[in-house]
């Protein structure tokens, strides 16, 4: 072959890759959306009935999911990891019924539920939210999306794929209404990484006329700034404040991606210099007076570990899973449940309350 065929060859296959990648970036540029904010979403309902009373007390559980891959020894590549999709179908399934599992022990009222998978490439299409809906068949439940992103090629070895998440609500109580309010996220290219961001506002009607509010909650993580954070932060606040001016009560719990102490970071990992990039201190600074944070924990425990490596004592952890309630809630006891991380890379959170 002549030195001007190799250099043609050579050529050829350079154009078709540059073709490749230009039509890749366009791929992900035409199919990016967003859900509108404000969409109201219909509660599956179970025939409950029974009125949230005065004074009476009531247990919720948060949990994120971690999408069903997060065993011990799963290591996550954005997180500076290998992997990008959970060991098998099999696992996937054994660590949705961990999940479900931990929280049916503690015979919760109200379950919130984040990184709820269906139809996702890193968890084999398994329709986690159904899983979960049928093992909380006397529940009502409502289920906003709140990832979904287009076939990602990375890693080469094994790409992450197309995904779609959301954030499952159940109660013991009849949810009447929810709505579905977009956060904020990132303009630059994070934000193909950081889709449809949300939390979800579900209502059950209080004996007083009242109701209670329950904000299902998962910030961002990846790609923020300082501005997101502080608009998520501030939108989330806006919204239970117009709540507790109605006279209603505000439970909130999730994934708030902050360090929610502002020193777990420190204490959980052995000194005043550690810093971890993404983890924020929770900003009290924004907080209103009518909102509390519940941290008066008897006890230091994660609820989140980092996945570069795999878990075992010692590794990085953080709190940044809890609550928040307004101040017509009595919390009488929160606590952060140790699981080891065995069927997630959060641990659940089990908040007791009464409304005043």
């Amino acid at each position: 072959m002549t030195k001007k065929k190799v250099l043609r060859a050579a050529l050829c296959v350079i154009l078709a890759i540059v073709l490749l990648l230009v039509g890749y970036l366009a791929y992900l540029l035409l199919s990016y959306s967003r859900i509108d904010d404000n969409q109201e979403i219909e509660p599956i309902k179970t025939g409950l009935s029974e009125e949230i009373k005065l004074g009476e007390s009531y247990t919720a559980v948060i949990q994120n999911l971690g999408f069903g891959a997060y065993t011990q020894d799963f290591t996550f590549f954005m997180d500076g990891g290998t992997q990008s999709w959970a060991e098998s179908e099999e696992s996937v399934k054994n660590c949705i019924n961990n999940a479900a599992y931990e929280a049916e022990k503690h015979d919760p009222d109200f379950i919130l539920f984040q990184e709820v998978d269906f139809d996702s490439t890193r968890s084999y299409h398994i329709n986690q939210r159904e899983m979960l809906e049928k093992r909380f068949s006397s529940y009502s439940s409502v289920f906003a999306v709140n990832y979904h992103s287009s076939f990602l090629f990375y890693p080469f070895t094994q790409p992450h794929g197309a995904s779609n998440s959301g954030i499952l609500t159940l109660s013991k109580y009849n949810i009447t209404s929810t709505l579905r309010r977009s956060l904020p996220i990132s303009n630059s290219v994070s934000k193909f990484l950081d889709l449809d961001r949300c939390y979800s506002i579900s209502r059950v009607p209080v004996e007083n006329g009242k109701e209670l509010v329950i904000f299902n909650v998962h910030l961002s993580a990846y790609g923020g700034s300082d501005e997101i954070r502080a608009a998520q932060m501030n939108m989330l606040f806006e919204d239970m404040k117009k709540e507790y001016d109605k006279g209603n009560y505000c439970v909130c719990g999730g994934d708030f991606n902050h360090d929610f102490t502002g020193d777990s970071t420190q204490k959980l990992n052995g000194g005043a210099e550690v810093d971890f990039g993404w983890a924020q201190p929770f900003p009290m600074d924004l907080l209103p007076d009518c909102i509390e944070r519940c941290d008066g924990y008897t006890e230091l425990v994660p609820t989140c570990r980092n996945c570069d490596i795999p878990y075992k004592t010692g590794n990085f952890t953080i709190i940044v899973d809890g609550f928040l309630v307004t101040k017509n809630v009595e919390v009488s006891s929160v606590e952060n449940i140790s699981t080891e991380f065995v069927y997630s890379d959060h641990n659940p959170v089990v908040l007791e309350f009464a409304l005043k």
